[in-house]
């Protein structure tokens, strides 16, 4: 049968499988997988063997973790650095440890156990997302939670893309460890490289290309950059979606990053399908007969280790024991990620082949069982626990209504200062904070509407329908997470107001520029508010005092902060 023949055949059984799964709600990762063990070697029937499959289905994993990197920038990472090092980071650490040791002290060499690990550590954000739609739980609590830890999982399994290339090239723990040392300076190098390369060399070029208003040669400048990135990292013997993850992130702080993930959405979508037919056609249904225990026992390690790291962890940052249960429920299903870490390790002979199947056929089993755990979490931590009445939650979208409804980002103590009034005044709101503690005293000590959520999270922002708020009141200490969600408010619904606190005057001016139309510097308010009653004291009459406040707000708080204005004389209004 002749290549061209083959590739008709391989797009017909595409698309039969993959609308077969879509009408069956079913994640289409999954149809792919299947396509491949239907057409490759394993099997009876047709088999596709075209040249430069592999090699052109590889770019799959670069273009997706080129659309990681656009989402996770620099600036963002900084914003989010405290949940990537938390919860999300460490749920990869403790359950790729824990595997690790397991498998190793069962019989496993070191740098195998390892890739066992790093494999069993992943989770489906896919399956995870569609499943929680269906189910109306994609804003509660355990599903904003379950949704931020995987989608974190992302960026926390990026070094092993650097690490388990390098553990197939020696063994000896001596040698290994120098490879390591000398991959992760390449590594340090290739960030450099890239980082370099994209605060001096991107955003002109990309100016110089969007100038030209040709949607083809801003396809064809975004492939070019991801793939020379790619290829950059795979000549200092790194992975290629090392690379692709590089440059979406120096891309991500720019502002083409939505067109940039607009344009490489269908060839990411293409070759990812690509890949995960690959991976089918690696995966032998005759071998499942001899190895059919291990790959129930490696199901079993991957949902029971994550379900049990997860509920300790989330439980430890004071979240109640049933959505702490619920979210490590979700997050048991095994990932797609972890699939393309087995091939990965496959091709650089890290495991041999029948390891190789063992890991396959364990994640497929875990996304099975897994699926059903979602679906039914639940009901699985309702039948264990009885503390109900808080955990159940689900978080309210706004509604179109002709009555005030503010939206509160952090609910510390200008937040809850602010939550406050609005109830007094009997205007409707909701607040989002981060931190467990807080949302836990909000609903059950002040009894208000408070959820755990991030203000700069888009998901968050889109699935309570942010656009129908008639304020925004951003309370939040940290500027970055103020601006970050300013940004993103102002490109999404630009008609909402948006009030924000700030720290100092500096703050303030970066808030305003975001989009602002108040940022109120604290510490300036505070001598305000100080001058105001020595004022008072005096005696100055009412009005006067109004004006010259007023009057220092309108002006940016520039006659206070000048030196010389006690030269010029009183200040007039």
């Amino acid at each position: 049968m002749g290549h061209f023949v083959q590739i008709l055949l391989l797009l017909a059984v595409t698309i039969s499988v993959v609308v077969t799964f879509q009408r069956l709600h079913v994640p289409t990762s999954l149809g792919y997988l299947l396509v491949g063990v239907i057409l490759g070697p394993h099997t009876i029937g047709l088999t596709v063997s075209v040249p430069g499959f592999v090699t052109l289905a590889e770019f799959g994993v670069v273009f997706l973790l080129f659309t990681i990197g656009l989402n996770y920038s620099l600036p963002q990472l900084k914003v989010l650095r405290h949940q990537v090092l938390g919860l999300g980071s460490g749920q990869v650490a403790f359950t790729t440890l824990s595997v690790c040791i397991i498998l190793w002290v069962s019989g496993l060499s070191v740098a195998a156990a390892f890739v066992f690990g790093a494999v069993f550590a992943q989770s489906s954000t896919t399956i995870m997302s569609s499943l929680l739609s269906e189910q109306r739980e994609e804003n509660s609590q355990h599903g904003c939670l379950g949704l931020a830890i995987s989608v974190f999982q992302d960026v926390t399994a990026v070094p092993f893309l650097v690490i388990i290339p390098v553990l197939g090239a020696s063994v000896a723990a001596n040698v290994l460890l120098g490879t390591l040392g000398l991959a992760l300076a390449k590594a340090i190098l290739a960030v450099a490289v890239v980082f370099l390369a994209g605060r001096w060399l991107l955003r002109p070029f990309f100016h110089l290309v969007s100038g030209h208003r040709s949607l083809e040669m801003f396809t064809l400048a975004v492939l070019l950059v991801a793939l020379l990135a790619a290829w950059t990292t795979n000549s200092l013997g790194l992975s290629l979606a090392f690379g692709g993850f590089l440059a979406g992130m120096m891309l991500g702080e720019t502002e083409f990053r939505h067109q940039v993930e607009s344009s490489i959405r269908p060839f990411r979508d293409v070759l990812l399908g690509l890949f995960f037919i690959g991976i089918g056609m690696r995966f032998d249904p005759a071998a499942i007969l001899p190895i059919w225990h291990w790959a129930a026992l490696g199901a079993l390690l991957i949902l029971l280790s994550k379900i049990i790291i997860v509920t300790i962890m989330v439980r430890r940052a004071n979240v109640g024991t049933r959505v702490a249960l619920r979210t490590g429920l979700l997050l048991s299903v095994g990932g797609e990620f972890g699939l393309a870490l087995v091939a990965i390790a496959l091709d650089s002979k890290v495991i041999d082949i029948q390891l190789g199947q063992i890991a396959i056929t364990s994640v497929l089993l875990s996304m099975i069982i897994g699926a059903a755990l979602i679906r039914f979490n639940d009901v699985i931590a309702s039948s264990m626990f009885s503390d109900v009445h808080s955990d159940n939650a689900e978080i309210p979208e706004l509604t179109e209504t002709s009555r005030p409804q503010v939206l509160i980002g952090g609910y510390g103590r200008v937040g809850h200062t602010i939550a406050v009034l609005l109830q007094s005044s009997g205007i409707p709101f909701i607040a989002f904070d981060t931190d467990p503690k807080r949302v836990a005293h909000g609903r059950n000590v002040d009894g208000h509407p408070v959820y755990y959520g991030g203000i700069s999270d888009p998901g968050l922002l889109s699935g309570i329908h942010v656009e129908r708020a008639s304020l925004v009141v951003i309370t939040v200490n940290d500027s970055d997470t103020a601006w970050a969600a300013l940004s993103y408010l102002r490109r999404i619904c630009p008609q909402v107001p948006i009030i924000a606190r700030a720290r100092d005057l500096d703050a303030s001016i970066r808030l305003r520029n975001a989009g602002a139309i108040k940022a109120y510097p604290e510490t300036i308010e505070a001598s305000l508010h100080l001058g105001e009653t020595a004022l008072q004291l005096l005696g100055v009459p009412e009005t006067d005092i109004d004006l010259v406040i007023q009057g220092v707000r309108d002006r940016g708080y520039a006659p206070v902060l000048d030196e010389n204005v006690s030269k010029k004389g009183p200040l007039r209004y």
